[in-house]
């Protein structure tokens, strides 16, 4: 079976809802997972929006949460993991707000889509501190045994 990842509070390509934006709670979604790599040692997830600035012309992809070293055993994260807590030895890194933690979805224009990923590594990260995306994604070269994702959608009220 391939690893899966999946929500209970929005389905894949579904639209996620606004208590998990900036315009709610801008609360971290329940995210759990099955089926994870015998051969894993640990998880690392990566939530971005491709769509940045503007759907029609997207110039990057901004980066909402960078979070590694998810145990294994960790079956996966609570709604606002920032006030539930994350899995034991889970560490997050830096969004594209320059802060740790997660940044909810805020598209400036139309309505964007947003990468859930999470990857099956077969080491447990060393080293890193507070790392961006780009720097998490060299340090699990080479090491990634299982990928799922998850997309969910969201445009701001007018």
């Amino acid at each position: 079976m391939p690893l899966t990842l999946t929500s209970t509070a929005f389905e894949h390509q579904g639209d996620i809802p606004s208590k998990f934006t900036c315009e709610g709670a801008d609360a971290s979604p329940p995210l759990t997972w099955t089926d994870v790599p015998s051969n894993a040692r640990s998880l690392a997830l990566i939530v971005d929006d491709p769509d940045a600035p503007d759907p029609a012309a997207p110039r990057m992809t901004y980066v909402h949460w960078v979070v590694y070293n998810i145990p294994v055993s960790a079956t996966g994260v609570a709604e606002d993991a920032k006030s539930a807590g994350l899995p034991d030895g889970a560490r997050e890194g830096t969004n594209d707000w320059r802060r740790i933690g997660y940044g909810g979805p805020c598209p400036p224009i139309g309505r964007h889509r947003y990468f859930h990923k999470l990857f099956a590594l077969d080491i447990v990260l060393e080293g890193l501190e507070n790392p961006t995306k780009p720097e998490l994604e060299v340090a699990m070269q080479g090491h990634v045994v299982g990928r799922a994702e998850l997309v969910g959608t969201y445009q701001k009220r007018q």
